[in-house]
């Protein structure tokens, strides 16, 4: 808890830093520069190749998730509850046990903010679960081509009012994701709790990127990725030289023998 007061503190003083990590070897990398780690479902998309994240199970999750422990010292670490886990109260305080349980993290995010996901988050935070929010375009419920929201007045209406209430529940930050920018800023000026965009805008507390994105791993067209580095030809020359090492007899040269 400690963590996420020192999270909340920052509302208003400085931008938070958000990034997911699907293992060590890259949690380990990011964490010194971060204030969030989320293990995110997108992993079904990133490193298994599914067309949507409703075929990412709970053990999936656990499993990288705890790799990704292993590799935080100092972020506030957040797992994604995946799609029919939470489905009700008794189920989603069963397995958002289980895992912060066997992961260790700091909370679990859940997606929505109708009636019954509220009802069921209100029963997670009872029972001494941290939870983080999610709201606009919501991955595990979108069907056909994903589009940003709060486009109409009444979609405005109804996220707005949607943060109010999770506020009200208790989770201590919101996702927004592909929210219009306006809508974004009013949303985070009219709650005290921290916002985190991804497609939202500069406005939110905090902003969150997939990690294999920025560093261009993955060369995404999403509109909202920006990449800040190039992976994939550190990879390719890296493999190349090794290759030509290997053809060569220089590799593996008397330096690397017993």
């Amino acid at each position: 808890m400690k963590k996420i007061k020192n999270l909340l503190i920052k509302k208003n003083k400085t931008k938070i830093v958000c990034l997911t990590a699907y293992s060590k070897n890259i949690a380990k990398e990011i964490d010194n520069f971060v204030d969030v780690i989320l293990v995110g479902d997108s992993l079904g998309s990133v490193l298994y190749d599914f067309d949507t994240t409703r075929t990412v199970t709970l053990e999936m999750m656990i499993n990288h998730s705890k790799s990704v422990r292993k590799g935080i010292t100092k972020s506030l670490m957040v797992v994604d509850m995946p799609y029919n886990t939470y489905r009700n109260k008794s189920e989603a305080l069963k397995n958002c046990k289980k895992v912060m349980k066997e992961t260790k993290c700091d909370a679990v995010k859940l997606e929505g903010g109708n009636k019954k996901i509220v009802e069921i988050i209100k029963h997670l935070i009872k029972n001494n679960i941290p939870v983080m929010g999610h709201l606009g375009l919501l991955p595990q419920n979108e069907k056909g081509k994903f589009t940003f929201k709060g486009k109409s007045s009444k979609e405005k209406i109804r996220l707005l009012n949607e943060a109010k209430v999770l506020e009200r529940t208790g989770v201590f930050a919101i996702v927004l994701e592909c929210v219009e920018k306006k809508l974004s800023k009013e949303i985070t000026d009219q709650i005290k709790i921290i916002t985190i965009g991804i497609g939202a805008s500069q406005h939110c507390d905090g902003q969150i990127l997939v990690t294999d994105d920025l560093i261009g791993l993955t060369n995404s067209k999403i509109k909202f990725v920006k990449e800040f580095g190039n992976v994939r030809k550190t990879i390719r020359d890296a493999v190349k030289k090794y290759k030509t090492e290997v053809k060569s007899l220089k590799y593996p040269s008397k330096k690397y023998l017993y």
